[in-house]
């Protein structure tokens, strides 16, 4: 079956029983939502499902370091703003930080959420709940979003991966306790390429051949001890087999690119990571994350976050731009997040602090009513005070948009029972 026809049948087959059971029945015969001890509702969760999901992929750009708030989405006036200004944008009511002039532009398109808070103040631990919804553990490790929906909703296009990761560093929890099979692809240098996809020094037979010998080998083995660590090894070589024979594999080759639309989205590493990420969702990889890192801003905040501001601004503008003409911005859902914001005084090296008690993320496309600000902080950006959001409800969000099953329980290797974002409920007032 060819990647567009695959693509097709899967959402005709989702559609179709979607509509059956919302429509004939009145009730759903979609596993997750029935009262079976095996799902979520058998705990008492009973939270909304998406019927109609319109977002199939996700661009997910992370703020590595915690993004200040007070000088991006959530700009003050009182003293706390430091040297920073605001900038009125195309939409009444919705303000931003001098440090996002072309987002500005696009305020129409973009939900921004204000109200988040976090119990996690230190890098490692916010990063990873934010990426799981669940607590750092040394006895397991949580999958992270693209990883659950390959898991709960599977690939679209079955030669490529379902998940990429882009400019990450080693503390990504990736798949966690799922298969290798819903493992993201890691991109270190999105301008270069896929690294070695081509079998140098010898033909296609003699790789076959090869590969044959190695299966045979291997067979005996595996028969005898049918084990998921055995099995994920196995599955590794299909993948990688299956990606570098993929017809799809050019989507990874940015110099197909105009020089116009390259320049577009900035030249730095994350910009062409952005890039990439809306070529991969083109060919339906079906979850993109790109990280920018630099955003720990104890030292010299103003400074750092404008040439910080200056790379995600570009970057996120082309991305919205592009989409929105490429008729593609409805079903991807774009989303920025970082683990906690920056305290609203500045420290004595000029700088500001890690805050999780108040912060900023932000969604568009994929079914999101652009044009809103949900939640509200202080006049000084130091507490919530309207539509107080835990990472768990954000993270439930994107799920929702995604028509994911929020109640479907999923177990570990221990036989622990987990759900895709713990208890998060999402915010459907977004939609």
């Amino acid at each position: 079956m060819s990647t567009q026809n695959f693509f097709q049948s899967e959402l005709n087959r989702r559609a179709y029983l979607s509509y059956a059971a919302k429509s004939f029945l009145g009730v759903s015969i979609l596993p997750w939502v029935t009262n079976s001890p095996a799902t979520g509702a058998g705990l008492g969760l009973n939270r909304p499902v998406n019927y109609a999901p319109k977002a199939k992929n996700v661009i997910y750009l992370y703020m590595s370091g915690g993004m200040s708030h007070l000088d991006t989405f959530d700009p003050k006036t009182s003293e706390v703003k430091g040297p920073m200004g605001q900038l009125k944008t195309k939409t009444d009511g919705i303000a931003l930080a001098e440090t996002l002039p072309l987002l500005a532009n696009h305020s129409d398109k973009i939900a921004v959420i204000r109200g988040l808070t976090s119990t996690k103040g230190a890098h490692e631990q916010g990063n990873y709940f934010m990426h799981t919804s669940y607590d750092k553990r040394g006895t397991i490790v949580h999958p992270s979003m693209g990883s659950w929906l390959t898991r709960l909703d599977g690939r679209f296009n079955p030669t490529l991966p379902g998940a990429v990761v882009v400019g990450t560093g080693n503390q990504h929890p990736l798949s966690g306790f799922l298969s290798t099979q819903h493992q993201p692809l890691k991109v270190g240098a999105p301008g270069k390429g896929l690294a070695n996809c081509e079998h140098k020094g010898f033909d296609e037979d003699t790789f076959n051949r090869n590969l044959n010998l190695s299966k045979n080998l291997d067979q005996a083995f595996v028969q005898k001890y049918n084990l998921a660590k055995v099995r994920s090894y196995a599955d590794i070589y299909e993948d990688a087999v299956r990606l570098m024979r993929s017809k799809d594999l050019d989507a990874f080759d940015l110099s197909q690119e105009t020089q116009g639309v390259r320049d577009a989205y900035g030249r730095d590493k994350f910009g062409q990571g952005v890039l990439l990420a809306r070529r991969l969702v083109e060919k339906q990889v079906r979850f993109v994350e790109v990280q920018l890192g630099g955003w720990d801003t104890h030292n010299n905040n103003y400074e750092r976050v404008y040439e910080r501001c200056d790379i995600l601004d570009q970057a996120l503008s082309a991305l919205l731009d592009d989409l929105h003409k490429r008729g593609m911005l409805e079903e991807t859902l774009v989303v920025l997040a970082t683990e906690f914001g920056r305290t609203p005084d500045y420290n004595l090296n000029e700088g500001r602090d890690h805050y999780p008690k108040a912060f900023s993320c932000m969604l568009a496309g994929g079914g999101v009513r652009g044009g809103q600000i949900w939640g509200a902080t202080d006049e000084e950006g130091r507490e919530v005070v309207d539509g107080i959001t835990q990472i768990p409800d954000f993270n439930a969000t994107i799920a929702y948009a995604l028509g994911l099953p929020l109640d479907e329980i999923v177990f570990s290797p221990s036989r622990r029972p987990f759900t895709l974002v713990d208890k998060g409920q999402p915010l459907t007032q977004l939609f």
